[in-house]
């Protein structure tokens, strides 16, 4: 179980933190809510929808109107020669979104009760006509509606008011869906009784303050009634009742013929805003005055409602703009009449968290699997298919789809899984460093073990001058000199294939059986035949060698040479004539040689000659302009060379070589000889 959880704790902690976000999500607490009206606002702002004309008219209560009649509430007066002038056009239906909750103080009545007037001296006044009275007439003969507004404090003229709406539901009862508010605002009972309809024009709690929803539906005093804009749709048809169809979670649909409305299953509808058309307004001032065309209102649904500043009924909304709360009615009107309402359906819900849930798992995994820039890959076209989804939902079925938060859901668990990654590499690299930090110490030891194996021809570097250097910690080159008589010499210059450790050990195989045959004083032929099948036994799995071997008597100056498979040795005399001397055999440690006869040895002179053998890194290797050196970079350096040396040979080929580069491209060691100064060094300290 303990080896279980080390194994998949990441995954485990994934799991963890996904269904924390899932249950926060299913809480949907106010700043998960914010997040999601992120993507619902963003479909208004991409799709904004433009209209040139519309079936609501704006009686708009404007700075103008206030300079006319003064500072608000006006008289009655007002409002019913307003409404007289309306109803001349015939409209739908007639809505106030403002309040007449007390009596005119410009009624007779209430200007005896200021003045504390004697009746018997104000008997014509008391004749005059109220205004309330003028306006609860204009409101009779019209179709009108007047607002109301939930409250959880009761008002001190409140009376037991009722819906004009009658409501038939089938399915349930949709008091058990609806939000409630204990009591309601609304107009003088007296007005309300001659209205033709009441309705609601409260909104939810948004905690920025942007209107995107309202219900269609709202209890007050445990009575039902419809917002204003289904009220005002049902007045504006003669339709008396309102109905409503449930489900098993709620509220599925509200109909006010000929009009149906999917509502979410508490009854809210979410508004499909339009960019504001100044036409729909016009000015209260000039609706009094009668200042607009005969047929203006005809078959219009009017709204009376305040964009002064001054009276505070301003409200923001998706667009990122903010509108007179009385548009906010009009556009729900016209929703309901284009059907152009948006849609938050419940098994929408369970979708995005199916599908973020599926695919965050996809991504997490995938970021665990693959490499990062793969995965970001993955990562980035989740959120486009979450996109691409979501708006095309909004623009062809016009349903929101919460794309934020799933979103915000791939982003959390996509770092988080980086995270992981990032833990588990360090540990994998921690590890990695760890080994190449022991490697690095067993190639040192290596690189000091093989340097003890060359040999050191200080004594003999007058006539016999070779350097190694290595490209890397272990070289896979070789040379030695074995001095068998005081004047013969027995050595060898040799390049193992490959590179590394492996190779440095095939070398010091080598080097170890060239030099017992040669203190055996063994003929040349005989060292290489043993060499050769040595290494063929030693079995280093497609491994050779190429290699010069030679006898050299420094008396005689006669040189016998064998070159298995090796580049071409370099001659010249004293005016510098080059002479190369190819291979004439294959690579040892290849085959089985059967008798010594298999080993072809070459005999020259170099009593006058200088004689240079090296490994293809001299050849192949690199100067400091880019190029390689080649056979023809050898032959300039030497004839640069004032006076022929073997030691300034092999250190003019290594300094052209080794010129500071970061890396080698290859072992260079070098080997040359030159008889005419054949006196023996003292060995250095």
């Amino acid at each position: 179980m303990k080896n279980f959880l080390i194994k998949y704790q990441n995954y485990l902690s994934f799991f963890v933190i996904l269904i924390l976000l899932i249950t926060l999500k299913i809480a949907n607490p106010s700043f998960v809510k914010s997040i999601s009206n992120l993507s619902f606002d963003l479909y208004q702002k991409v799709f904004t929808l433009n209209k040139n004309e519309s079936d609501v008219v704006i009686i708009d209560i404007d700075e103008k109107s206030l300079g006319k009649f003064g500072q608000f509430p006006w008289s009655r007066s007002v409002f019913a020669k307003i409404l007289e002038n309306v109803n001349k056009s015939y409209p739908k239906a007639v809505g106030f979104d403002i309040f007449f909750t007390e009596k005119d103080k410009q009624s007779p009545e209430e200007i005896i009760k200021s003045y504390n007037l004697i009746p018997t001296d104000v008997s014509e006044l008391q004749k005059i006509k109220g205004h309330d009275e003028i306006f609860r007439e204009q409101l009779e003969k019209s179709k009108s509606i007047t607002a109301v507004l939930g409250s959880n404090v009761p008002s001190s003229n409140n009376y037991d008011r009722k819906a004009k709406a009658r409501f038939l539901s089938k399915g349930g009862d949709p008091k058990d869906f609806t939000y409630s508010y204990t009591y309601s605002i609304g107009s003088l009972e007296t007005l309300e009784q001659s209205v033709k309809g009441l309705g609601s024009i409260s909104f939810l709690d948004q905690t920025d303050g942007i209107i995107r929803s309202l219900p269609l539906l709202v209890r007050f005093d445990k009575k039902i009634y419809p917002t204003m804009g289904l009220e005002m749709i049902r007045v504006g048809n003669n339709q008396k009742n309102i109905y409503i169809e449930m489900n098993e979670v709620g509220i599925n649909r509200i109909s006010a013929r000929p009009y149906k409305i999917l509502s979410d299953p508490n009854g809210i509808i979410w508004i499909r805003y339009k960019n504001s058309i100044k036409s729909q307004y016009i000015s209260s001032s000039d609706v009094y005055d009668g200042k607009f065309p005969e047929n203006f209102f005809k078959d219009k649904y009017v709204l009376i409602g305040a964009s002064a500043q001054g009276l505070f009924d301003l409200v923001k909304t998706p667009l990122g703009v903010t509108i007179p709360g009385v548009e906010v009615h009009a556009n729900v009107i016209e929703n309901i009449i284009d059907q152009s309402f948006l849609i938050r359906n419940p098994n929408t819900y369970v979708f995005e968290l199916i599908f973020a849930i599926m695919v965050s798992i996809l991504t997490f995994y995938l970021s665990q699997k693959i490499k990062p820039k793969f995965s970001l890959s993955i990562f980035f076209g989740s959120i486009i298919i979450v996109i691409v989804i979501g708006f095309s939902l909004f623009l062809f079925r016009s349903e929101l789809v919460d794309i934020s938060y799933p979103i915000f859901l791939l982003t959390i668990t996509f770092l988080t899984g980086l995270y992981f990654r990032f833990i588990e590499e360090n540990k994998m690299a921690l590890a990695n460093l760890q080994k190449e930090a022991k490697l690095l110490k067993e190639r040192e030891l290596a690189a000091g073990v093989q340097k003890s194996l060359f040999p050191d021809i200080s004594k003999f570097e007058n006539f016999i001058f070779a350097k190694n250097v290595p490209a890397r910690d272990v070289s896979g080159d070789y040379f030695d000199v074995v001095r068998s008589t005081p004047e013969e010499y027995f050595f060898t210059l040799a390049d193992v294939s490959g590179k590394g450790v492996k190779a440095g050990m095939y070398m010091a195989k080598a080097s170890s059986i060239f030099r017992t045959l040669t203190n055996l004083k063994f003929p040349l032929e005989k060292v290489v035949f043993g060499v050769n099948n040595e290494l063929v036994e030693a079995k280093f799995k497609g491994m050779f060698v190429t290699a010069v071997f030679g006898k050299l008597n420094i008396k005689s100056g006669e040189l016998i040479f064998i070159n298995a498979g090796h580049e071409s040795i370099l001659t010249f005399d004293e005016e510098k004539n080059f002479k190369y001397i190819k291979s004439d055999m294959p690579p040892i440690g290849i085959v089985k040689y059967f008798t010594e006869s298999m080993v072809k040895s070459n005999a020259i002179n170099i009593k006058d000659k200088t004689f240079v053998v090296y490994t293809d890194g001299v050849t192949e290797g690199y100067l400091k302009n880019g190029e390689e050196l080649g056979s023809e970079g050898v032959q300039d350096i030497i004839r640069k060379i004032s006076e022929i040396t073997p030691k300034s040979i092999v250190e003019g080929i290594e300094n052209q070589l080794n010129w500071g580069a970061e890396k080698l491209r290859d072992d260079i060691t070098c080997m040359a000889i030159n008889l005419k100064n054949t006196e023996l060094l003292k060995k250095k300290k």
